[in-house]
């Protein structure tokens, strides 16, 4: 009796994508040019309202916000190929926000230089590898699809109502026409659904041919998938946002200025330091660990 065994390979879906040749070698797209596109926006929902928020309330500096934010994206994708872990820091900004009086821009800034002294300190230790292997998955993902949640929650009740970003509160229910009324924001919506799908993968050149002739209709359907899969709607739909902003306002051109406002040293002291890690870094270090580390970690 003889027996045979057959060796399967399976290849990463995440991988199938071939790398434009004027890419540099070290940068790999895990996804489609136009996907990538689509997700580099992805974090402006949650990070653009923080952001316009703190500087409405904590005077919060947007030209260094910006600049650094943008440069350290850039950093860890080049060098990790995951920019992922760069986001806003929730529940810095929600105690900064709603403390009273709100926290200074010293004590926000002791905050976030406590979380990555801690996070420095795990890693440079082992002690973060410690976490990774003994902290189960489903803690992991049990944080995500709470943030996940609280952010449809959010995104619904800005949906439905007009936004005070300085109180973070929401004021009157939205009409059903206008430029911002809730016939463009369901549309924006539907869009976003049509174009993105349910993550189907682009299929990789032999699985197509070994596809043909299986069922037309299916290949057909497929194709239509894989055409608007292709479309960036992420950052049509942002720069759409863009474009409503100025006509519903056009007087904001006035107000344009271009050039980065001035960048100054944030002097930080021990009081700032106690605050900032007491109140607003202590909240953020478990949501940092779990969702900016070990959740990347894992998904890698």
């Amino acid at each position: 009796m003889t027996s045979t065994t057959t060796t399967t390979t399976t290849t990463t879906p995440l991988l199938r994508h071939q790398t434009p040749r004027w890419f540099p070698s070290t940068i790999k797209l895990k996804t489609t040019l136009s996907s990538e596109l689509s997700g580099a926006v992805g974090d402006l929902g949650t990070y653009i309202p923080i952001v316009l928020a703190l500087s409405l309330v904590n005077n919060l500096n947007l030209t260094t916000t910006l600049i650094f934010t943008a440069l350290y994206n850039i950093v860890t994708g080049l060098l990790f190929g995951l920019p992922m872990p760069v986001q806003p820091m929730k529940s810095i900004a929600a105690v900064a926000i709603s403390e009273s009086p709100p926290l200074t821009i010293p004590q926000i800034s002791a905050a976030g230089l406590s979380v990555a002294a801690v996070l420095l300190v795990l890693g440079s230790t082992g002690l973060m590898s410690f976490l990774y292997k003994y902290l189960p998955l489903p803690v992991v993902r049990g944080v995500q699809l709470s943030q996940g949640l609280s952010f449809s929650f959010s995104a619904i009740k800005y949906i439905r109502f007009q936004q005070n970003l300085a109180t973070s509160k929401s004021g009157d229910q939205r009409p059903w026409i206008g430029l911002d009324g809730l016939i463009v924001a369901l549309a924006a919506l539907c869009f976003l659904l049509l174009t993105t799908g349910a993550g189907v993968d682009h299929l990789s050149q032999q699985q197509e041919q070994e596809q043909q002739g299986v069922n037309d209709r299916k290949n057909r359907v497929g194709h239509r998938l894989k055409i608007l899969s292709a479309i960036p709607s992420a950052l049509i739909v942002f720069l759409f946002g863009l474009l409503i902003c100025f006509l519903r306002d056009p007087s904001i051109f006035k107000d344009l200025k271009f050039g980065p406002s001035k960048i100054s040293v944030v002097p930080i002291t021990w009081e700032d330091l106690k605050i900032g890690f007491l109140r607003a870094a202590i909240p953020q270090i478990p949501l940092s660990i779990l969702n900016s580390v070990i959740a990347v970690c894992k998904f890698r």
